[in-house]
């Protein structure tokens, strides 16, 4: 052996150092016992989803960080709702595809509860804290009296049982509640008829009820090439959420506890001492006012409380933990804490357009895709049969099936000073460099309802004759210069 390879094998046993090969897959003294199982994470959510489930929703129940956390995903990713932009149909039945979308919109919760981007955000809050959610369209008849005979009913992770694998008498398998084919097809679900963990419900006997997969919307963020269920996404941070809340509510109650004791009395004999006696609880019934004089007994002497102070490590301590779970939940620091008093602008916007690149991928490629998509397309079906749209026919749908392509709209995400932005965008705009109507869709509305608005408003003042008076509406209004900024001023 070279003196090089023995140098080498005598430092293995020091960290590894002079192995050769990848560092990751030394089996040195520091990573001795890094030996993570091989399974695959379906095995692992097999194993532990439901635990880790229960405990994120505990989290999002009682410690407030992780409610926060849940909330300001939500806020941020669906907002007011992902509308839809009809770019596929004709000219003509843009408009009454609007106008019937928005009707049925608030018919669409089969709970009653909210509307169809109230279903939006209630299923970004779910996919935040289960890793997946399940909406059951639901047919409806035409004596319910909807506009659209249509409604969405949204099933929690629960409802569908993750021990449940077996190979049906078809050969068809089943799948952690997922019945699948041959070529990996998803065919069935197999739901819980009611919550098994709901003690309000009626008891009957665990039943389970197969649902056709095109009636069900399985909305999962897959981390893995494969997965069949979802996955919580505060995972990664469960275990620093819940040792930091333990450590405050240790640090709180010891802080509250020696808050309760004020004064200590030293008396040499045990004996009631201050000309004061005890009561039946055996608390002394001397009171400690402002100004007040207190006279001791021969011998006796009095002792205040002094509890120690959290120490000034606590508040670095709680910041460094708090960003190792903000960075587990994908979501910024103030998104986490709601602290802005480490925050300037120029940081601030930073955090936040990082989160805003993660949170347009998750808009498009869960919400948009798998929830928003197909909701519609059933909807433009039902729509169809029933004469809810004008103009909109189940033969004219089918010749045309370019009339499905929908541009869905994320909400507009503001900032801290939108004057620069609404600068940058006038700017390029002029220069060429983008379409108005792509920056009147980056702020959430449409561009053609824009566009109507104005010319009902430039007609309107027209008409009242408001067109040229000194509060100058119209476009050749000049807005006020703003002020100059001074050095360094947006970074502070």
């Amino acid at each position: 052996m070279s003196w090089a390879r023995r140098i080498g094998a005598m430092l293995g046993g020091f960290g590894g150092w002079g192995t050769p090969g990848l560092e990751a897959g030394a089996a040195g003294r520091r990573l001795r016992k890094f030996r993570p199982p091989s399974a695959h994470v379906n095995t692992l959510i097999a194993r532990s989803g439901r635990t880790v489930l229960e405990r994120a929703r505990y989290l999002v129940r009682n410690n407030p960080y992780a409610a926060n956390a849940v909330d300001f995903f939500a806020a941020q990713v669906v907002g007011d709702g992902i509308t839809p932009s009809w770019v596929g149909a004709p000219e003509e039945l843009r408009r009454p595809l609007a106008d019937a979308w928005l009707r049925w919109t608030d018919e669409a919760d089969a709970e009653g509860l909210t509307d169809f981007y109230g279903l939006q955000r209630r299923a970004a809050r779910e996919l935040f804290i289960a890793g997946e959610v399940f909406l059951r369209l639901r047919p409806r008849r035409p004596e319910d009296g909807l506009s659209v005979p249509l409604q969405v009913q949204m099933l929690p992770a629960e409802m569908l049982p993750l021990d449940d694998n077996r190979v049906l008498p078809d050969g068809h398998e089943v799948r952690q509640g997922v019945e699948i084919d041959a070529i990996g097809r998803r065919l069935a679900y197999w739901f819980w008829r009611q919550h098994p963990d709901d003690d309000t419900a009626p008891r009957r006997e665990p039943e389970r009820t197969r649902v056709p997969a095109d009636q069900v919307i399985h909305l999962v963020d897959p981390v893995e090439a494969g997965q069949v269920r979802g996955l919580s996404r505060l995972a990664p941070a469960i275990v620093p959420l819940w040792l930091l809340d333990l450590y405050d509510d240790a640090e709180l109650d010891r802080k509250r506890t020696a808050a309760l004791f004020a004064w200590f009395r030293l008396s040499p004999d045990g004996e009631p001492g201050l000309g004061e006696t005890e009561g039946a609880d055996g608390a002394s019934d001397l009171e400690l006012a402002p100004g007040a004089g207190i006279v001791l007994a021969p011998g006796e002497d009095v002792k205040f409380a002094e509890p120690t102070d959290v120490g000034g490590n606590y508040e670095a301590f709680q910041y460094r933990n708090l960003l190792r779970a903000a960075a587990g939940l994908g979501i910024p620091y103030v998104g986490l804490t709601g602290d802005m008093a480490q925050a300037n602008y120029s940081s601030l916007r930073a955090s936040l357009l990082d989160f805003r690149r993660r949170a347009s991928a998750f808009q498009h490629g869960v919400l948009a895709f798998q929830m928003c998509r197909p909701v519609a397309w059933q909807w433009m079906d039902a729509a169809a049969l029933v004469g809810a749209v004008p103009g909109l026919t189940p033969r004219r749908l089918l010749a045309d099936v370019g009339m499905r392509r929908i541009e869905w709209r994320p909400p507009r995400w503001e900032w801290v000073d939108p004057l620069k932005d609404i600068r940058a965008e006038e700017m390029a705009v002029a220069a060429g460099f983008r379409s108005r109507s792509s920056v009147i869709e980056a702020l959430g509305y449409d561009p053609a309802q824009v566009d109507d608005e104005i010319a009902a408003e430039r007609a309107r003042e027209q008409a009242l004759g408001l067109i040229g008076m000194p509060t100058a509406f119209g476009p050749r209004a000049a807005a006020p210069a703003p002020p100059r900024a001074e050095e360094g001023d947006g970074d502070e």
